[in-house]
């Protein structure tokens, strides 16, 4: 009964980091690799729907940053290209239907901060003509924005941030506020004439952690139209590994859902392990990840757990589908690629 609503539902995980993994080799192994390493795992999971963040890691910044943001773009044109008969790279709403009504996953390019850019506001253009549809401008540290790391500044969006987010509400790039600090958060909400979207938050009702959201952000984001996509990273759901477990995700998805109504909730799982231990060298503490996890939530084959766990706590069939894609599809049909 599980697996067939989950079989049924549109599926979709507002952020995986595979783009990482899937650079890590050589351009010619790129859509081969996609192939036979994550897209298995993704039709074990049921996604219909996978943004992919372009993350730049710290090695990149500053000097080679927008060299790797576009080399991780045309990563995800090439395995889009090289998989068409099961992915399909998409810039709007109409692309989304039509990957899916022809049983393709559809792929949706987002930024996860803009270290490229800094405050190059004028590139913002040039990366949605490359496909670029959802973005963010922190990460854990300072940009054209304070990411929650920086939270004790206290600061606001530069000047160039305010213009990025007029900028992404123009062409249609929905600005997500994942990573970035509680003061910024508030200014975006404060400016925000467009919907705007959390792609990997949980509650921070449920887990004081600085990457966590609290009620009124919560609020303040439903008060846009935009949907908050929960984080399965167990360091973000429990501060107790033992307590780090798929009831506790789903609990944070109730939390959010009573909080904002369940129109506005989805799923955006930050999964990490593989691309950590595929990526990192042995030598590295960083790989230690394990007791980081949800146990079972490790990868995407993981998800029909959270629709055995939300129908366990009494959620409707209907209101399953919405947390486990829907809404972030309807979302996306009204606001992706639409220009103001």
């Amino acid at each position: 009964m599980t697996h067939e609503l989950h079989r049924r539902a549109v599926v979709a995980d507002a952020h995986n980091d595979l783009l990482i993994a899937v650079t890590a080799r050589p351009p010619r192994r790129w859509a081969g690799f996609f192939r036979d390493r994550w897209l298995p795992q993704l039709r074990d999971g049921g996604v219909d729907l996978q943004v992919l963040p372009v993350f730049i890691d710290d090695r990149f910044r500053p000097e080679g940053a927008l060299r790797e943001t576009l080399r991780m773009i045309e990563c995800a044109h090439t395995l889009a290209e090289g998989n068409a008969d099961e992915v399909a790279l998409c810039l709007d709403g109409d692309d989304i239907d039509a990957a899916l009504a022809s049983g393709r996953i559809a792929l949706v390019l987002a930024l996860e901060s803009m270290p490229g850019l800094d405050a190059g506001v004028e590139l913002i253009p040039t990366l949605h003509r490359l496909g670029v549809r959802i973005a963010s401008l922190a990460h854990w540290g300072r940009t054209v924005a304070d990411g929650s790391g920086e939270d004790a500044t206290g600061s606001r969006l530069t000047e160039a941030g305010v213009e990025a987010l007029r900028v992404m509400e123009r062409l249609g790039i929905l600005f997500d506020v994942s990573h970035l600090g509680a003061s910024g958060v508030a200014h975006v909400l404060e400016l925000a004439t467009r919907p705007v979207m959390a792609t990997h938050s949980s509650a921070r009702a449920l887990l004081d952690h600085h990457r966590n959201l609290t009620d009124e952000q919560l609020r303040g984001i439903a008060a846009t139209g935009g949907t908050v996509c929960v984080n399965v990273l167990g360091e973000f759901v429990a501060a107790e590994q033992t307590d780090r477990t798929v009831d506790r995700v789903a609990e944070h998805i109730a939390y959010i859902a009573d909080v904002v109504g369940l129109d506005h909730v989805g799923l955006g799982p930050d999964f990490i392990q593989e691309i950590a231990d595929d990526t990192m060298p042995p030598c590295c503490e960083d790989r230690a990840y394990a007791e980081l996890l949800v146990p079972g939530l490790e990868g995407p084959r993981g998800l029909p757990l959270v629709t055995e766990a939300l129908l366990k706590r009494g959620f409707p069939e209907t209101a399953v589908a919405k947390v486990l894609g829907g809404n972030v599809l309807e979302l996306f049909r009204k606001e992706l690629g639409r220009p103001a």
